[in-house]
């Protein structure tokens, strides 16, 4: 797949979601509501970004590449 033009902020919403859900996933995690919290709001934030209204936006794999390009290498490329 050719690499989306994802606004910058997108980008960095989905790597701070990401950041979050492993701050959350640690043992006995600290301040487990404000994380959730935080979860929740960049969740919204990103589900209801302009982007998503766009040509290039409309595609689900376009959620998908997303995460991908987001979560920082955690995923392995297939092919």
């Amino acid at each position: 797949m050719d690499r989306l033009p994802f606004p910058d902020d997108l980008i960095r919403a989905q790597q701070q979601w990401h950041d979050t859900y492993r701050a959350l996933t640690v043992p006995r995690p600290r301040r487990t509501a404000e994380l959730r919290r935080r979860l929740l709001l960049l969740s919204v934030r990103i589900y209801w970004h302009p982007f998503w209204s766009t040509p290039d936006g409309w595609s689900p794999a376009a959620r998908v590449e997303l995460r991908r390009l987001s979560a920082g290498g955690r995923w392995a490329d297939a092919a």
